[in-house]
């Protein structure tokens, strides 16, 4: 990498470092602390906002819905996409294409084109206002391009591995666990990675048919409680902080796969 390219990434990741380090440090402030001097550090450290942020909000039972409905969806996500992907992926013709094409045509629906036939369908169901409809519509909604990226990734994966496989007798279920789920696990964890990014900040639908209940509403929902006509806005921001951290624990787990599906993607491309 030459000495423009480690200019601009270190420039790029300042960038993404100036707002984290500002809501970090907001979290610890008071209000007048935070409009006379933003970028500045606490000149008392108010560590009493988290707990704050964490009862007034009841921001705990959020974080356990988030996490609850967010773990269940990408399971769910990934049991649906996986064989579906590899299916595509083996076929071959018309049949085949126009699956393809008509995933690709879900991506031309707007969100918010959906919200009142999903909120009817979530009332037949008598499932308005549930943990349950959640997790189910999730990835309904995240299918389309889960099976799109894994089909992509499964389609590499050289003809001549699936059919030795087949000549020693291993049916499609043998090679879907024991081929392709091992060596498309880079594919696999970035899909994983990608679905609960979008899940745990997903606010529309978890707003309309979850609900704003305590017991139901996710950490998204529950985190603009904090917001009144005099708004704290050093607990709001330490609410921010705790619904984000979950998301980096997330994402440091699964920081090596991440990596090895880049650079398995680079090498393929």
């Amino acid at each position: 990498m030459g000495p423009l390219s480690t200019v601009l990434a270190w420039f790029y990741a300042l960038l993404l470092a100036i707002p984290l380090y500002y809501l970090v440090t907001s979290a610890l402030k008071t209000n007048i602390e935070i409009f006379t001097d933003p970028f500045a550090l606490p000149t008392q450290w108010l560590w009493e906002n988290f707990g704050e942020a964490w009862q007034s909000g009841s921001l705990g039972a959020g974080l356990a819905n988030s996490v609850l409905i967010s773990a269940v969806a990408v399971v769910l996500t990934l049991v649906l996409a996986i064989p579906a992907a590899y299916a595509l992926a083996r076929s071959e013709g018309k049949v085949a294409q126009a699956i393809t094409s008509s995933f690709v045509a879900g991506f031309l629906i707007p969100p918010f084109a959906a919200l009142i036939p999903t909120v009817v369908l979530a009332i037949n169901l008598n499932l308005f206002y549930t943990r349950e409809f959640q997790m189910l519509f999730l990835p309904a909604s995240a299918l389309p391009l889960s099976i799109l990226l894994l089909t992509q990734f499964m389609k590499t994966i050289p003809h001549e591995i699936v059919e030795s496989a087949s000549m020693d007798g291993a049916g499609h279920f043998s090679i879907l666990l024991r081929i392709f789920v091992p060596i498309s696990l880079p594919g696999i964890v970035s899909v994983t990675i990608l679905q609960v990014l979008g899940f745990w900040n997903e606010y529309l639908f978890s707003l309309t048919i979850t609900g704003t209940g305590a017991d139901v509403r996710t950490i998204q929902v529950a985190l603009p409680t904090l917001i009144s006509d005099s708004t704290n806005y050093g607990v709001l921001a330490a609410g921010t902080v705790i619904a984000l951290v979950p998301v980096y624990i997330a994402y440091a787990a699964l920081q090596r796969r991440m990596q090895d599906a880049l650079t398995a993607g680079a090498l393929k491309g």
